[in-house]
């Protein structure tokens, strides 16, 4: 087995974290421009009356949407387990690429190739695509996090920029897909041919690049090549995991629970926050009125700008750089803060369900949600890259994206509690107390989680302490890195 070494660095990275950059980019592109049309393509009317859809419900509709957003999270658990004792990750990669343009494609089937089976060929296609980012998924987070040794404080500034890829790939694909399809006189099949094309794209980049700037990362399964290690230091341990690897995983379980109470809040945005949009904010400039759905690029607009300016602040902190619990706590109270701008709405009302309030609210509630989520999201993907034994940690990461996936479920059931139909007056008094609960239970959420710091960062075992000699090492480094993020361009 070979040990070729992954080359060379740029801004103070290796160069392996912009090509998995640039794969995830085009990859959540695809995924994106998908779930931007899915309900639509399935609620338009038929060929036969016009249409370019399959004629369902909006209530089937959802409800299907809902299936394949949870079987999206719950397939990488299968993904990363094939990954560590089978595939390995960058194989793993290339298959649930492929498969997932495989479903794109098919889901861009005409239907006039296939008069009476349009909702098999899209059956055929959407669990291509569910069983394709099970493989893609955990693995490419996983290949970030081994990029890094042990105890190398550039790891949480280098997934904040991997994530910044994964919402510069959210936002295009808004524009982009939404553009084709309004430009083939509302065909969705072109935009599933469109989110084809971005996945391909994702696959050749990996293909060409990955030896080169990734040199065996992601070649082997990580069980064998924890054996391997045991067998050159003559340790065949029959204990399936130590205590310290135990602990390890407690953490990450403990952090786990306070991502839920995160992303319950944070989805909002789709739902609650997105309906108060749409019936109680003033969004007119001059005699033009913002849609609606512009606001949802907010999210990704703030990530993209300032992306790179909070990893170049882990950075510049050095040795009084927070640990990942203390990130994870302020991320809940600046959470709870952009549900304060809600309520500032709401009261700006004075309870008149009639009246209107300024979108400005709106703009300060995201600009703290994105903030916050800075602060979680991609240090939660590096602190399992950090915890998690080698042998399982594709399938820890696949556990990590199960709490998401519990996060929404939670989080479409507090926001129903909105009520159904009924009077605005009563909505709007019903979505104050749904905007209060999140703050107060984010923001106590944050604190219990700072006292609790200490405790999880003794069970990490030195998985975030800072030794002299590692740091003395990386000084150099580290200072290129911080001058270089500094001036990157968003």
């Amino acid at each position: 087995m070979s040990n070729a070494k992954p080359q060379g660095t740029m801004l103070g990275h290796p160069k392996g974290l912009f090509l998995l950059f640039t794969t995830e980019l085009w990859e959540r592109f695809s995924y994106y421009a998908m779930r931007a049309i899915l309900v639509l393509y399935l609620v338009d009317k038929v060929q036969s009356e016009g249409g370019h859809g399959l004629g369902w419900t909006q209530a089937d509709a959802i409800s299907l949407y809902g299936t394949f957003t949870g079987l999206v999270y719950l397939t990488p658990l299968i993904g990363g387990w094939l990954a560590d004792n089978y595939l390995g990750q960058r194989k793993a990669i290339m298959i649930g690429g492929a498969l997932m343009a495989a479903g794109q494609f098919t889901l861009a089937f005409p239907h006039s190739w296939a008069p009476g089976a349009e909702t098999t060929v899209f059956y055929i296609g959407l669990f291509t695509l569910i069983i394709g980012n099970g493989l893609f998924k955990p693995n490419i987070s996983t290949m970030v996090g081994d990029l890094y040794e042990e105890g190398d404080h550039r790891r949480d500034g280098a997934f904040t920029i991997f994530y910044m890829g994964i919402n510069v790939g959210a936002f295009l694909s808004g524009i982009i897909v939404g553009s084709v399809v309004a430009a083939y006189d509302g065909n969705f099949q072109m935009g599933f041919l469109c989110a084809g094309i971005g996945m391909v794209l994702s696959l050749i980049i990996q293909f060409v690049f990955a030896q080169k700037l990734l040199g065996d990362i992601g070649r082997y399964p990580a069980a064998k090549l924890e054996k391997e290690k045991q067998k050159e230091q003559g340790d065949v341990r029959k204990e399936p995991l130590t205590k310290v690897e135990r602990d390890r995983i407690k953490v990450i379980m403990i952090m786990g629970l306070f991502t839920i109470i995160f992303w319950a809040g944070f989805e909002q945005a789709g739902g609650l926050m997105n309906l108060f949009t749409n019936d109680f904010t003033d969004r007119m400039i001059g005699g033009w009125e913002v849609p609606t759905t512009w606001f949802q690029s907010l999210n990704a607009m703030f990530i993209v700008i300032f992306a790179p300016v909070i990893a170049s602040i882990w950075v510049r902190l050095g040795k009084n750089e927070p640990n990942s619990p203390v990130k994870f706590a302020l991320g809940l109270v600046l959470l709870g803060i952009g549900f304060l701008f809600m309520i500032g709405a709401v009261l700006e009302m004075g309870g008149d369900a009639d009246a209107k309030s300024s979108m400005w609210w709106l703009v300060g509630a995201y600009f703290f949600h994105t903030m916050g989520e800075l602060c979680l999201s991609p240090i939660g993907l590096s602190m399992v890259t950090k915890l998690a034994p080698l042998r399982i940690a594709s399938l820890m990461m696949g556990a990590w994206f199960l709490f998401v996936a519990i996060a929404n479920k939670v989080g479409g059931i507090v926001g129903s509690f909105i009520g159904h139909g009924g009077e605005k007056e009563e909505q709007l008094a019903n979505a104050m107390a749904i905007f209060a609960g999140i703050a107060i239970t984010s923001a106590v959420s944050g604190i219990i989680l700072y006292f609790m710091a200490d405790k999880l960062v003794d069970w990490m075992h030195g998985a975030e302490g800072h030794n002299e000699t590692e740091e003395e090492a990386l000084a150099e480094e580290i200072a290129v890195t911080a001058e270089h993020e500094a001036i990157k361009p968003s």
